[in-house]
């Protein structure tokens, strides 16, 4: 199927990324991260909209849309330097969930195996399971942890009788085997949701679960430095899943299930951030933006930044690892300032 660009709306591509298209392995032979649109919304239990949340995130900046990105604390151009292109959005028709799933699959699977880091638009936390799953396809059964910012577990059964939704996918995860529960690593869950019943899953797969009150009484760092040390263990790559209900509503107000009391925006983009710089990512995914609910595009904005954060950290590992000079981003500014080439 040829590249369809935005499934909603005007095409357009990531603050300007060049496109590509997944039927053509050369329009992203030489990326090393690749961005996919996922709108799908056939998951969520309460507000839909966030199938039009790939749209807001590529879309939503000030600044022109000229594919170029320089990061003001890390001295990298992560949209340059990784060579990003956007192949769009794939055909993921309402009401047509599991014909939907595989085909986000085979789009994470393609772009993961040619050796670029999948970057997944949401879309509802459905997609997770593909996203994983197409990951995990590539780097080993079992082999990719899973770090996954929430405020909700989504470790449901069945959600309205299905298999499929926003709230199960995790739970089909660790059944299918593509993730550990003991590799799997949750952020900012709070609320009154799952109930007994799934928490003790959640406890029989050995999850770890970072309550809000553990990161407030820990700080962020302290949790991070914990679940880094699991994520590496035996496991050759992680994979990012962050939703937005993570943070408080009133720094990300449009999303399906706000849950008061999260994480700051400022929190999240320096946990996103340091998570890349430190680990090898095998995919990212940043889902629930749902546009309808959403107050003078904050969270879009903030999607867009968390995105943005995440290849900046994997743009500054990649020269770190090449043995380049890096800047530390605790330097003052405007000391060691180099040209940025395209």
């Amino acid at each position: 199927m040829a590249r369809m660009g935005n499934m909603y709306g005007p095409d357009a591509t990531f603050l300007g990324v060049p496109e590509a298209d997944l039927d053509v392995p050369e329009s992203f032979a030489n990326a090393d991260a690749v961005i996919i649109g996922a709108p799908f919304d056939g998951g969520t239990s309460h507000r839909s909209g966030c199938r039009f949340g790939p749209q807001a995130i590529r879309f939503t900046d000030y600044l022109p849309h000229d594919g170029m990105r320089p990061h003001m604390a890390l001295d990298v151009d992560p949209l340059i330097e990784l060579g990003v292109v956007d192949v769009g959005d794939i055909e993921m028709p309402s009401g047509e969930t599991e014909r939907s799933l595989n085909l986000l699959e085979q789009a994470v699977e393609k772009v993961a195996k040619s050796g670029a880091i999948p970057i997944i638009l949401g879309g509802d936390h459905t997609i997770a399971l593909p996203d994983v799953t197409g990951c995990a396809r590539h780097v080993g059964w079992g082999k990719v942890s899973v770090i996954h910012f929430d405020a909700h577990a989504d470790t449901g059964d069945t959600q309205f009788g299905s298999l499929h939704g926003h709230g199960t996918p995790m739970r089909r995860l660790i059944e299918s085997g593509a993730c550990r529960g003991d590799r799997f690593l949750q952020i900012g869950l709070r609320g009154y949701w799952p109930e007994p019943e799934g928490l003790a899953w959640m406890a029989d797969q050995n999850m770890r679960s970072y309550e809000m009150a553990e990161i407030v009484d820990k700080g962020i760092d302290k949790v991070l430095d914990d679940a880094f040390a699991l994520a590496l263990d035996d496991c050759d790559a992680v994979f990012l899943s962050v939703d937005v209900d993570v943070v408080d509503p009133g720094s990300a107000p449009g999303t399906g299930t706000p849950e008061p009391g999260g994480l700051s925006a400022r929190v999240l983009l320096d946990a996103v951030r340091r998570i890349a710089m430190e680990l090898p990512l095998a995919g990212v995914d940043v889902v629930e933006v749902s546009p309808p609910y959403d107050n003078g595009e904050i969270t879009a904005y903030l999607a867009n930044r968390v995105v943005l954060e995440a290849l900046s950290g994997i743009a500054w590992r990649r020269r770190k690892l090449s043995g380049e000079s890096i800047r530390q981003p605790e330097e003052p500014l405007l000391t060691n300032r180099r040209p940025l080439e395209r």
